[in-house]
């Protein structure tokens, strides 16, 4: 990669340098000014080299972030739509629908830096500053669990962040050795005895089975699920937390700000107000306007306990289908133990 965009520049700057002859020829053109070509040879290499001077973190990076890119990427980092997604799929390179983001499967922070720095924000792009480019960097990054949110991210602290992927490509060189085995004359008849199929496509399921008529006509008609009472809110059980595990906790919930408030003066935002959360009811908010998946929670007595709270916030999507909570969920045991020690120290109004 870093030798194509090397390749690249001196390539550019080469032809550049050609016009003057040109224009001696045709009339056209002029020899860039060194300022002309310093605004676009801003190529960034795996190494470092090419980094502008700047810094930011994720702090900063966050309301960039919700500001510039929010809109195609979501909050946090999960894609809107068809546009993609730059945070999550660890761990999944080698399944057969792999999620492949910034974290899971770049192999170099440049490329990321060089990208947005070029290309972002959609419809406006090179009008990023440095600090800004760095502190979006830091932003997904820390979407990413790759680092903590007051990590720097500099020319000096780059190449301290390490990508998971960073060993999962190899190098290329077809050229030394498969270029000779398919170079001279092609066969173009009587090349093979027989022809036949050897392999198939990897992935079959692409076309939808199908029912016959007959067969759903013989399934029998599913029974309607029983609606179970809502059950009364336990009172929360009342002990003593541990003043580190509350602190961490307020750090994680940074992460679920963007979103939800809490404390004096706390407002439904895109999520609800979480005050006295833990041990309500489901859907216990009055004026928040819920997702059926979250309703049909709350009428079969869902409580938000410390169990169902784990379970939850470490995969939304997972614990309640079709939830409208686009966050991908908390990795850490310790991070999600600590934001619910945080949320119990709120009570509701």
């Amino acid at each position: 990669m870093s030798k194509f965009l090397k390749t690249l520049s001196v390539g550019a700057v080469a032809t550049m340098l050609a016009l003057p002859a040109v224009a001696q020829t045709y009339g056209l053109g002029r020899a860039a000014l060194p300022e002309e070509i310093a605004a676009w040879n801003l190529d960034v290499h795996p190494d470092g080299t090419g980094l502008p001077e700047g810094q930011g973190d994720a702090i900063v990076g966050e309301e960039i972030f919700a500001a510039k890119c929010a809109a195609c990427h979501g909050d946090f980092a999960e894609g809107i739509g068809n546009w993609p997604k730059l945070a999550g799929g660890m761990d999944t390179l080698d399944h057969e629908d792999p999620l492949k983001t910034v974290g899971s499967y770049w192999p170099y922070l440049s490329t990321s830096f060089d990208y947005i720095r070029r290309s972002m924000p959609y419809g406006n792009a090179g009008t990023l500053t440095a600090d800004e480019t760095y502190a979006i960097v830091a932003y997904i990054l820390y979407s990413n669990d790759l680092i903590e949110d007051d990590f720097v991210l500099s020319k000096e602290t780059f190449l301290d962040v390490k990508m998971p992927n960073a060993d999962g490509f190899i190098l290329d060189d077809r050229m030394e050795t498969e270029v000779a085995i398919w170079s001279g004359e092609p066969c173009m008849t009587d090349c093979k005895d027989s022809v036949e199929v050897t392999m198939r496509a990897l992935v079959l399921d692409v076309t939808p089975e199908e029912e016959t008529a007959e067969a759903a006509a013989e399934e029998p008609a599913a029974e309607p699920a029983a609606t179970a009472e809502p059950q009364p809110a336990p009172e929360p059980e009342v002990a003593a937390v541990d003043p580190a595990l509350i602190a961490a906790g307020e750090k994680v919930f940074r992460k679920c700000k963007a979103c939800h408030q809490v404390g004096d003066g706390a407002k439904n935002r895109s999520g609800p107000i979480l005050n006295g959360v833990v041990g309500a009811a489901a859907g216990h908010i009055d004026g928040f306007k819920y997702s059926k998946a979250l309703k049909e929670k709350a009428e079969e007595g869902l409580v938000w306990n410390d169990e169902t709270l784990a379970a939850f916030l470490a995969g939304p999507k997972k614990y309640i289908k079709k939830t409208k909570m686009g966050f991908a969920g908390l990795k850490k045991d310790a991070d999600i133990e600590a934001v619910i020690a945080y949320l119990a120290t709120f009570t509701a109004d």
